[in-house]
């Protein structure tokens, strides 16, 4: 076995660990990046990049069969599923060299394809290669969670991982899950021609805002797709070349089953015990500076049990170079990081919902709000139904819900906003152009001043008498 020495190991090459290892690289240090499987991680390969592929393909599918309401005849879209896969394996590809082995390598990093395991606090062993290094981060994301549902070892069910190797289209898809996942590749295959039925033993997008998550399952609904709740999957049987899962409502048949019920942080074969690094049922067990119980090794990302997201890791990341490379104190926040669901309706969310701010503030609480309908791109495009809603505490913005068109861009401003503590008024000089879907962020920061301005008895007096008596 031969052994190596460096300045930063990095387990694991998803969001986190590349742009960590990309960074610490460049700026001198030395870096070995582990990674056992795909360059790129989840989210390139099975997450967020090919589930928008199919989500854009079910749009396009959708608008072919909904042209009429802009003088366009409406075309049952002829769909070749094989082909949509093909788009998304398109996408996946002209993204992948950004995240490859070739590129890293030419930063400098020390690429291993191995799955590395702690023998020490400071020492990690991959394949035939021991490492031994100042500073270990461990960034090795999520995978699907299966639950232990009678019978379903046995049939052939998909996860986010196994279902784009699916060519043939699903005729009946059956979900069980009602979160962003199952929600998102519900409708995707919906519009792309099959039947769907979620399954969700609690609240569909049950971690939103009730009324955002209501308002977009209603146009799913709408749209056609069978979404349960309260209903929980109690077994699952093969008959035939159908599968049947029964449930707390009786039993759902269909030719494809997808599990998407939440994932678990990947810590297995770690041999964590042996590092000192504890762990929680959300994760590694981490500070606010993201070190472990063993301060020599971070963790970032899916696996710090702090959120699943993409933009999270890299975030993760972007704190702890700080440290690793410059000795100074850094933190990682979590008031600013934003979420979206990317059904058609969208949901974003950053910060506190209508619900923990009323909690958390009571009386200081104050909300504003403007509807998709009084924008006039919205209306334009026939995008007019939807709402913004901004929780507001002495001037500042301390979260935001958007459900509606483009949500999850319409969010980053309000990241802006409480990131850098900026109050409403510096959204409200903000200055969009017309007529865009944006103006609504500023149109929802002068709905907080508009009851100040012009329901204010004295406002409205000083007004009268500038106009009486100055020429």
């Amino acid at each position: 076995m031969k052994s190596i020495t460096c300045d930063l190991l990095v387990i694991g090459a998803g969001s986190g660990g590349l742009s960590l290892a990309a960074g610490a690289s460049q700026m001198g240090a030395d870096v070995v990046l582990l990674e056992a499987h795909k360059m790129g991680g989840d989210c390139l390969n099975y997450g967020c990049v090919p589930s928008k592929a199919l989500l854009a393909s079910g749009h396009v599918a959708h608008a072919q069969a909904h042209g009429s309401a802009f003088g366009i005849e409406d075309h049952a879209p002829d769909v070749d599923y094989a082909a949509a896969k093909g788009h998304v394996q398109e996408v996946i590809d002209t993204i992948a060299p950004v995240d490859s082995q070739d590129r890293f390598e030419g930063f400098g990093v020390r690429v291993i394809r191995e799955t590395g395991r702690f023998v020490s606090r400071t020492e990690v062993e991959a394949g035939d290669t021991r490492i031994r290094a100042r500073r270990i981060v461990v960034a090795t994301g999520s995978s699907p969670f299966v639950p232990p549902i009678p019978g379903l070892a046995d049939v052939e069910y998909l996860t986010n991982e196994t279902l784009w190797s699916l060519t043939d289209r699903p005729d009946h898809l059956i979900v069980i899950g009602g979160g962003p996942i199952g929600m998102e590749m519900a409708q995707a295959h919906h519009r792309l021609g099959s039947k769907v039925t979620v399954l969700e033993a609690q609240d569909a997008l049950g971690r939103d805002d009730p009324e955002a998550a209501a308002f977009v399952l209603d146009h799913l609904r709408g749209e056609g797709i069978d979404v349960r709740e309260q209903t929980s999957a109690e077994a699952v049987r093969q008959q035939g070349d159908q599968i049947v899962v029964e449930t707390s409502a009786g039993p759902v048949t269909g030719s494809h089953l997808l599990v998407a019920v939440g994932r678990k942080p990947n810590t297995e074969g770690l041999n964590l015990d042996v590092a000192g690094v504890e762990t929680t049922k959300t994760g590694i067990q981490v500070g606010a500076n993201l070190r472990t119980t063993n301060p020599r090794v971070y963790a970032i990302g899916d696996v710090a049990g702090q959120g699943q997201f993409t933009h999270l890791a890299g975030y993760h990341a972007s704190v702890i170079i700080r440290s690793l490379l410059f000795a100074l104190p850094a933190k990682a926040k979590t008031a600013h990081i934003p979420r979206a669901t990317y059904t058609d309706p969208e949901i974003a969310q950053v910060g506190l919902t209508e619900a923990e701010a009323r909690s958390e503030y009571g009386g200081r609480l104050e909300v504003a709000r403007f509807d998709y309908g009084h924008n006039d791109r919205a209306i334009a495009t026939r995008r007019a139904t939807g709402f913004i809603k901004v929780m507001v505490v002495a001037g500042r913005p301390v979260g935001a819900t958007i459900a509606g068109h483009q949500a999850g861009e319409l969010i980053a401003t309000w990241s802006l906003a409480i990131a850098n503590r900026l109050k409403m008024s510096q959204i409200a000089a903000m200055i969009a152009p017309y007529p865009t879907i944006a103006e609504l962020n500023k149109r929802v920061a002068g709905a907080y001043f508009s009851p100040r301005l012009f329901e204010n008895s004295v406002i409205k007096r000083v007004v009268r008498f500038v106009q009486r008596w100055i020429p």
